[in-house]
């Protein structure tokens, strides 16, 4: 019987210091939001391009300037959503949505979304538009994996689909739109209805 106690206590402390170093109030619901954010987004994308007269973009071009506002609406969106929902999660458990965890979370996570933003700029720039989409995917991807081991470890594996799909997209390009859609609109929202079932409905 003492036994059984001295494994029950182990197994308690373990999870609490599991939980300590782990952000766990991230919403499964915030990425279902996600993924619809980008869906919508895709099809004002898509309809910008196919109705301005011609199959491609030009960096100085005022359909470029759309698309780029409108891929900055769903960033923004997604990232409010995620914040406000994740904040509501962690106030009804009693849980701190800012502290060394989440600071290290968030850290682990903009380290490479921002370099691969700064790279895709610069790529851009130099009007090397065909590798876009892999690289949103492939640097989101390393952002998700990245993070992961600072809150749900299932994070990790919407970021090695993510990098799946951005080395496909690298390989075919013509297919970058409809990988892009696959990527950041439906797996999103695939991920988020399992989180959501597997943890925010316990």
């Amino acid at each position: 019987m003492e036994s059984k106690d001295y494994l029950k206590d182990i197994s308690e402390i373990k999870d609490l210091m599991n939980k300590s170093s782990r952000f766990i109030s991230l919403s499964g619901l915030s990425g279902i939001l996600a993924g619809v954010y980008a869906l919508i987004g895709a099809a004002v994308a898509y309809w910008l391009v196919s109705n301005s007269g011609r199959e491609y973009l030009i960096l100085d071009g005022t359909i470029f300037r759309l698309v780029m506002l409108d891929l900055f609406l769903i960033a923004f969106f997604s990232a409010v959503t995620g914040i406000f929902l994740t904040t509501k999660k962690a106030k009804k458990h009693g849980a701190k949505i800012w502290d060394a965890t989440s600071k290290r979370l968030v850290i682990n996570f903009l380290i490479p979304l921002v370099v691969g933003g700064i790279y895709i700029l610069i790529i851009l720039n130099q009007q090397k538009y065909g590798q876009t989409g892999a690289l949103m995917l492939i640097f989101y991807g390393l952002a998700l994996i990245n993070a992961s081991k600072y809150s749900i470890g299932d994070i990790r594996y919407l970021g090695f689909i993510q990098l799946i799909l951005g080395l496909i997209c690298a390989v075919l390009p013509g297919y970058g739109f409809w990988l892009w859609v696959l990527g950041f609109g439906v797996m999103h929202i695939v991920y988020g209805t399992w989180m959501h079932y597997k943890y925010d409905k316990k």
